[in-house]
């Protein structure tokens, strides 16, 4: 996630300037063309401009789709926060007994496991994502192994040698890890160390704690629907193609200089209307850990630093910081 207060406009045209440059170098050769074959190789404004209009309406839903999945994402995550912090409250006022403290660590750790298994699941890449542009792969793993070997180095600091060879094997590490956290509750509920009424609220948390999951394991593996993804950049590719042939016949009417920026106007036009289906497309899919995604890393770590806390731990990891504006 970029976090300044807005992009560069150089970094913005850096980001998408493939069409700009393929828009003129297409539009120089339809005005040569033009000059060559006069008015043959023209087409008129009025019915590329009504193509136009229904593009930009195409590409409004298709953004405002993808913002939806941002913003969803982004509320799910901040679900997340609330509720371990709540948890988390709950465990270390809750918990009484023999070996107390011990247990509550056990309980928050294991909470953390959990959150760090979601978080590398949701970073793996899938088929429609944008497998080259991913940041740091601590931070987006894009292979199984790369997956498997950070995930297991973190989750040795929170798990215990044999609850992490219970995972062997399993497909999704996450719901395992929530399952043994709730095991283990009725476990410590039967050793009264807790009563049922606790013991109910700490159910509440993980029956929360799995909707969230879920919740951001839908908009991860169901993607924005193809038909409409792929219709808004063919439409795209459609209207910019008209765009020069009908340009050089307006700029055909003017005197002077102005005749020879037809092919500018033409590539501003196609870059403003590629760089609208970008946005979208690279808005669709919030956790693929590209520069626009929700901050899941930075999120999960500040989790981690309010729950050490509540532990009173010394060793408190730091808030991650953003790298030339990123925060990932």
């Amino acid at each position: 996630m970029y976090i300044k207060k807005n992009y560069g406009f150089w970094m913005t045209l850096n980001w998408s300037k493939k069409p700009l440059i393929l828009g003129f170098l297409y539009s120089t050769l339809i005005f040569i063309g033009y000059m060559l074959l006069d008015e043959e190789f023209s087409i008129p404004w009025q019915p590329v401009s009504i193509i136009g209009i229904a593009v930009a309406f195409y590409l409004g839903f298709k953004n405002n789709s993808s913002y939806d999945r941002t913003w969803e994402a982004r509320k799910i995550w901040g679900s997340i926060v609330n509720n371990s912090r709540s948890f988390a409250a709950a465990t270390v006022s809750f918990t009484q007994g023999n070996d107390a403290e011990n247990i509550k660590k056990e309980l928050i750790y294991r909470h953390l496991a959990w959150l760090t298994a979601l978080r590398h699941q949701l970073r793996l890449s899938r088929p429609w994502e944008h497998q080259e542009d991913r940041l740091k792969n601590v931070y987006a793993p894009t292979v199984t192994e790369d997956y498997k070997r950070d995930l297991n180095i973190e989750l040795s600091g929170f798990l215990s040698e044999p609850e992490l060879k219970e995972l062997d094997g399993k497909a999704n590490l996450a719901t395992q890890i929530m399952k043994k956290q709730a095991v283990r509750l009725q476990e410590l509920k039967d050793l009264n160390y807790f009563d049922d009424f606790r013991h109910m609220e700490f159910h509440h948390h993980i029956v929360g704690f799995y909707e969230d999951q879920g919740k951001s394991e839908r908009i991860k593996n169901f993607p924005l629907p193809r038909q409409y993804a792929s219709t808004a950049l063919w439409l795209t590719f459609v209207f910019c193609a008209f765009v020069p042939l009908s340009l050089v016949d307006i700029f055909s009417d003017t005197k002077g200089w102005t005749y020879y920026v037809s092919p500018f106007f033409s590539a501003l036009i196609i870059w403003v209307f590629f760089l609208m289906e970008k946005i979208g497309d690279y808005s669709e899919n919030p956790f693929e850990g590209t520069y626009n995604d929700v901050p899941i890393t930075s999120i999960a770590r500040g989790i981690e630093i309010d729950l050490r806390e509540m532990l009173n731990e010394n060793k408190i990891p730091e808030a991650i910081q953003a790298q030339d504006g990123f925060l990932m």
